[in-house]
């Protein structure tokens, strides 16, 4: 009975520490957030809704928030909102390992955040943000969450912040942005405005075993690359000449074998950047630069 006195005493303390930062997000709460900094309020971008949305605090008080930065490949967006002196979260220090005990908070529509706990799973873990972009370096671990829950902190047996939940991976299993360096880094450029916009060419593309396929259908010889499959009209891409049935094999000087390759490069290097394609059985390389695509996969 001790050692469950003792669990208890330590999740309350936890829920004490920690609830006070956590917020609804969205009329209905369709998410939760957690404050950060004064007026700062940090979620998963998947939970808004335009550029304003409500924020319900632990007291019951709703106020209308301001979408600050945005951070859409990476899911992450801080809202200015006027926080009316709830505590904001401070940071864990070091970094988590696996078998780690944490807690995870959600807000609930009674005003009190809701907390469970369990342990982290497994590090560098990846996921499809919403706009299809992979994104590595999550947390897995089993503190079991209710829908609404994204957004919301998964804390350490302080109450710090140790990382931002974010999507469910299967029956029990949840994961989440470690908040580390790169990620304190980033909310802090959201909450200044400065919101993230990948480079895009302007393309749509095939993985490598379907332009192998339709290369080997029409005769000519295969090679690993990316088949385009469409181009923007007025993108990078259409600019530099870039054509639908044209393969692209290298970006700056590195192979790229799929989607994720492709973006992770453009994210790293930026425009103007060199593609080397193949057109029929010709190879080629062109320069791709300029304002960025408004859509496409790349």
């Amino acid at each position: 009975m001790a050692i469950l006195d003792e669990l208890s005493s330590s999740i309350r303390s936890v829920h004490d520490a920690a609830a006070p930062a956590v917020v609804g997000v969205g009329r209905r709460i369709r998410g939760s957030g957690v404050v950060i900094g004064a007026n700062r309020v940090l979620t998963n971008a998947h939970n808004l809704r335009g550029d304003e949305v409500t924020i319900t605090f632990r007291d019951g008080r709703t106020a209308a928030g301001i979408v600050r930065g945005v951070d859409g490949d990476g899911d992450l967006a801080v809202v200015e909102v006027d926080t009316a002196g709830a505590t904001a979260l401070a940071w864990a220090d070091g970094e988590p390992s696996v078998g780690d005990v944490v807690f995870g908070l959600a807000a609930t529509g009674a005003g009190q955040a809701r907390i469970t706990a369990g342990t982290i799973s497994a590090i560098e873990q990846s996921f499809r943000g919403p706009g299809g972009s992979r994104i590595g370096g999550s947390l897995e671990h089993t503190a079991p969450l209710a829908p609404g829950s994204s957004g919301g902190p998964l804390v350490d047996g302080t109450g710090r912040l140790v990382a931002l939940n974010t999507n469910r991976v299967g029956e029990g299993f949840y994961l989440a942005r470690p908040a580390d360096a790169a990620f304190r880094e980033r909310a802090d450029a959201l909450g200044r405005g400065e919101s993230v916009s990948r480079p895009r060419l302007g393309i749509a593309v095939a993985p490598s075993m379907v332009a192998r396929r339709l290369r080997r259908s029409v005769g000519l010889s295969e090679r690993d690359g990316l088949l385009v499959r469409g181009v923007e009209d007025g993108s990078p891409a259409d600019r530099a000449g870039i054509r639908e049935g044209d393969l692209l094999v290298e970006a700056a000087g590195e192979p790229i074998p799929d989607p994720d390759a492709l973006n992770e490069i453009l994210t790293r290097s930026g425009l103007p950047i060199e593609l080397k394609i193949v057109r029929g059985d010709e190879e080629r390389t062109v320069s791709v630069g300029g304002a960025t695509g408004a859509s496409g996969e790349a």
